[in-house]
């Protein structure tokens, strides 16, 4: 398969109809070798407009969706940038192509490992995978420009926004009724969070961070 030719076809049919053209986002993606991030029996239909797992609870989202994240995300080159659930690390590949530096934050050494191999494979350089709880963020780097949040979530925990610069910018796809999502960036202004909607989206969710369910009697 060309993987090559692939890549290009998936960035002229799905990133750049759905208005992401700038060229970095753009050049990021048609950089970044896909069929890296998902398993051997996937890699096939690695540009296939399809959400491809990637280990349990862990999934590559549609292009045209992380390109839109990422865009709305408004990533500048001095940025440092969390990316929360990183999974495979396709994300943070990308945007280590358009920030000056970025941590990949997942729970299990296992997925860590894995992620650095690949970054290793494919010269990634400005992107470091590291363990933690995603709930608790990465409270000794900070404070981050920008937090990535790989996965669908209802819910935005208080230590992530914390551990915004001000000004610094939260990126996600915030789950709403009937399991349909908004991709939203929340912006910090001294100790509050302004939020702004972006996109229609329904991608994998983190379902560690629905909301806990409420009782009445």
């Amino acid at each position: 398969m060309d993987f090559d030719k692939a890549r290009e076809i998936m960035v002229d049919s799905q990133i750049r109809p759905d208005d992401v053209t700038d060229p970095g986002i753009v050049g990021a993606f048609l950089r970044t070798p896909r069929e890296v991030f998902v398993p051997n029996s996937r890699k096939s239909v690695a540009y296939s407009e399809l959400e491809i797992t990637t280990s349990p609870g862990r999934a590559l989202w549609t292009a045209r969706d992380t390109a839109k994240l990422i865009k709305l995300a408004g990533i500048k080159p001095a940025d440092v940038v969390l990316v929360v659930g990183a999974g495979a690390g396709y994300e943070a590949a990308l945007i280590s192509q358009l920030a000056d530096t970025v941590i990949a934050l997942e729970e299990t050494a296992q997925l860590v490992d894995a992620m650095s191999h690949r970054f290793a494979a494919i010269g990634v350089d400005r992107a470091a995978a590291v363990v933690g709880p995603l709930a608790k963020g990465l409270p000794e780097q900070a404070p981050f420009d920008v937090i990535y949040v790989a996965g669908m979530i209802e819910v935005v925990p208080d230590a992530w926004a914390g551990q915004l610069r001000d000004g610094g910018r939260l990126v996600a796809v915030l789950a709403g009724a009937g399991g349909m999502g908004r991709g939203k960036v929340f912006t910090k202004a001294g100790d509050t969070l302004a939020s702004r909607e972006g996109f229609d989206a329904c991608p994998p969710r983190f379902a560690e961070f629905d909301r806990k369910p409420t009782f009445s009697f």
